[in-house]
């Protein structure tokens, strides 16, 4: 078996690319001093394997091993391991001429000192971090692997009964790392899934039929890693060295991930494999195919805004967010909002049971191993537009892949069809636990934020349909968004009573997490529907069957109006009744009661659904209720940038770009933003910031191509974006007038309409 890691990449072929990037070299980072800790990291990746790597006062250089496919039995993702490299002597360590350089443009990281030079890059085709030592003086190099997790040997490892944890009966404990025997030249360790924590989750949930029938995402799955290296030697099982001192020294760190092996010797014999592989490659050559991939990537779309501090602000915390995906959604799994990849951490003392914000090692991050649809959602929006579409793909897998189950489950739950999948939940589709409740004797989930909140799955038929409409892939749209989205709606079409008119009655139910339990006809799931149906019924004939246009057809005909009210004083109607003398504004529900989170459901209308925009009708009746908000905020998730660039607002959107991208965090690398309500580096808050200056510079409402619709004129941009109909549109912007237009097809050129600056 192919280790799947190694198998995602090295198949991703190199594109050649006409254009390039005129900007991206700006982006660059450089410290000019040591660091001290893990606080003091800088983020590099392939997408699969990622590494937070940083310095120390010693002059060590730390390398924390990342990916988002590394989840334990028990369901959490963790870190791959730690590896420490020491040079002797070390020519790093003099504070003279001591640079350390980050290039986004090439996916590298350089440490300079005077002419010595250490180049720490992980390879964009392979499953492989390099460090390359380039000195003036001869010196060894030495790496350690450390491991804050228990470990084991593989003679300790020892497969045993497990048939109480296997029926469900038991939830599995997290098993130790296993250490292999000392190579000749290599240090091997990796962690091994045994038993599996997902039968145990059917089995709470009331889902224990379906157990022997599903594939277990858990079972066997075994990650690690592997040290090795031209000229290095081991010492002992977790440290390997140089034979002798060089002027060029090199650690190759090759990692596996793998969905199920039988046993930790069959990832080994696979990774052995891998290795050998991986040391037939020309390093020149696999850099320069490396630095080829990045430049290909930088090339598809750019944003570069300029005129005061805060638009250079901007463009570097877009450019910032951008390279933190690519460094880490290529793999199985799309990466968390929580801290992505990227999260740091020390170690702990052994009798330290309580892991707490300011105190935790590196397999913490507040929120868990969960994936929320509402943050998530917020890093894969904005890829659309820049054509990364193998970017947004695990995004999409998640769903695809849980399908099935959720299908059962709806079966099972409600007797009906359809699939629906909650706000929060595991990759495979399921709620999590503790929303769902331990030995909760119903079906329904016990957490009053969770329990009805399913409209998320409305969005990612949104997203698919962006991306088909952007790249027409018919397999894709055929294979994939049509099943998916056909088992979306049949469960709202399913699982509702109609009214007496005839309509939809989705009640009890919630408006997102914010109005909870009563909400009757919540707004963003009617404006889901209401938004992707047209757009699915406009779908080739032939990717269609005539029962499911049927109904499709029905269900938007049943569906009940957008909920209206008035208010008076620019604010929502307390609970639902409007003020009969005030503004008319749109509602988050037809009822609903008080508000028990800080989102703003009615404005669903705006984004992501997009009902209502800049040159659609009725744009005044959504800019009022935009004014009417409850909830106004601009960083994290905060939704006042992408809803108010949507509507127009241009100097709103401003205030909220602003926000975003200069919401630093506190470690050194400040783009690993601040956790506005959920972990470091708060992703959603980048994410946030790419969608709202994205739309501030470019609408798209079917061919029609809408530029500059919430642009302020003070600021200066070059952009290249993508469009529907396999469009790109590039241009320069200055005093709200866009020059140097190119539009790819020139046939779309005619789909421009230019507004006016604000």
């Amino acid at each position: 078996m192919v280790p799947l890691l190694g198998a995602i990449i090295m198949a991703l072929p190199v594109q050649a690319q006409l254009a390039s990037n005129p900007y991206i070299a700006k982006s660059n980072v450089t410290w000019t001093t040591l660091g001290a800790n893990e606080n003091d990291s800088m983020p590099l990746g392939n997408g699969s394997l990622s590494a937070n790597v940083w310095t120390e006062q010693n002059g060590d250089l730390v390398l924390l091993l990342s990916s988002p496919d590394a989840w334990t039995e028990t369901g959490k993702i963790v870190k791959l391991g730690r590896v420490r490299v020491k040079l002797s002597p070390n020519p790093f360590t003099s504070a003279n001429g001591f640079t350390q350089t980050l290039k986004p443009e090439t996916g590298m990281i350089e440490i300079k000192s005077g002419t010595n030079t250490l180049q720490v890059w992980i390879d964009a085709n392979n499953p492989v971090l390099h460090v390359e030592a380039h000195l003036d003086q001869t010196a060894t190099l030495q790496a350690g692997l450390e491991m804050w997790r228990k470990t084991q040997p593989l003679s300790a490892f020892k497969e045993t009964d497990n048939s109480g944890v296997m029926g469900g009966d038991n939830s599995p404990r997290t098993e130790p790392d296993i250490i292999f025997p000392t190579q000749t030249n290599r240090v091997t360790w990796c962690h091994y899934n045994p038993t599996s924590f997902y039968p145990y989750l059917l089995k709470q949930e009331h889902l224990e039929s379906l157990i022997s029938k599903m594939n277990d995402p858990l079972l066997h799955r075994a990650f690690g890693a592997a040290l090795t290296g031209p000229e290095l030697i081991s010492v002992d099982e977790r440290t390997i060295r140089s034979g002798a001192p060089a002027k060029y020294l090199r650690l190759d760190v090759i990692a596996a991930i793998e969905k199920q092996v039988s046993s930790p010797a069959e990832w080994k014999h696979d990774l052995d494999a891998l290795t050998i592989k991986l040391s037939k490659l020309n390093i020149d050559q696999a850099l320069q195919a490396h630095q080829k991939w990045w430049q290909n990537f930088w090339a598809r779309s750019w944003v570069q805004v300029s005129g005061n501090e805060d638009a250079e602000n901007i463009s570097q915390g877009y450019v910032m967010q951008r390279y933190m995906l690519a460094c880490s959604s290529r793999g199985e799994m799309p990466v968390k909002f929580n801290g992505g990849v990227f999260t740091v951490g020390h170690d702990m003392a052994s009798d330290t049971t309580k892991q707490v914000a300011n105190n935790h090692d590196a397999d913490y991050r507040a929120w868990g191993e969960w994936f929320w649809n509402q943050n998530n959602r917020l890093l894969y929006w904005p890829l659309i537009a820049t054509g990364d579409n193998d970017l947004v793909k695990p995004w999409f897998d998640m769903y695809l892949n849980g399908l099935t189950l959720a299908k059962a489950k709806v079966k099972t739950y409600y007797g009906h069809e359809g699939a629906s999948f909650p706000e929060t939940m595991h990759s495979w589709g399921l709620p999590r636990l503790g929303d769902f409740g331990k030995n909760n004797p119903t079906n329904e989930i016990q957490s009053h934020w969770q329990r009805y909140h399913v409209q998320g799955s409305l969005e990612i038929i949104a997203q698919m349909l962006d991306t088909y409409d952007y790249n027409p892939d018919k397999e894709f749209a055929a294979k994939s968004i049509v099943p998916f989205a056909d088992e979306i709606i049949t469960f709202y079409d399913q699982h509702w009573i109609r009214d007496a008119n005839g309509k939809i009655l989705m009640a009890p139910t919630q408006s997102l997490e914010t109005y909870q339990l009563t909400a009757v006809n919540p707004t963003p799931d009617i404006a889901g529907l209401m938004a992707v149906i047209p757009r699915l019924l406009a779908l080739p004939a032939n990717m269609i069957t005539v029962k499911q246009r049927a109904a499709w057809t029905k269900t938007l005909a049943d569906l009940p109006p957008i909920p209206l009210g008035k208010t008076a004083k620019g604010k929502l109607p307390p609970l639902g009744v409007g003020d009969t003398d005030g503004i008319a504004t749109i509602l988050p529900a037809e009822k609903y009661d008080k508000p028990g989170n800080s989102e703003n459901p009615e404005l669903y209308v705006a984004f992501p659904y997009r009902l209502f925009g800049v040159g659609k009708p009725n744009l005044e009746l959504a800019q009022h209720t935009f004014a009417a908000r409850r909830s106004p905020a601009n960083t994290c998730w905060g939704q006042d940038g992408t809803q108010s660039a949507v509507l127009g607002l241009g100097s709103v959107a401003k205030k909220a770009a602003i926000a975003a991208f200069t919401n630093y965090g506190d470690q050194r690398f400040k783009w690993f933003w601040r956790p506005g309500h959920d972990w470091i580096p708060d992703l959603d808050n980048g994410g946030d910031g790419m969608i709202t200056l994205q739309l501030m510079l470019m609408q798209c409402d079917d061919k029609r191509i809408q530029l500059l619709p919430a642009w302020p004129t003070e600021w200066t941009a070059d952009f290249k974006l993508y469009a529907p109909y396999q469009t790109t549109v590039e241009g320069h912007v200055q005093d709200g007038k866009i020059s140097n237009l190119k539009v790819t097809p020139a046939s779309r050129k005619k789909d421009i309409v230019i507004l006016k600056a604000q």
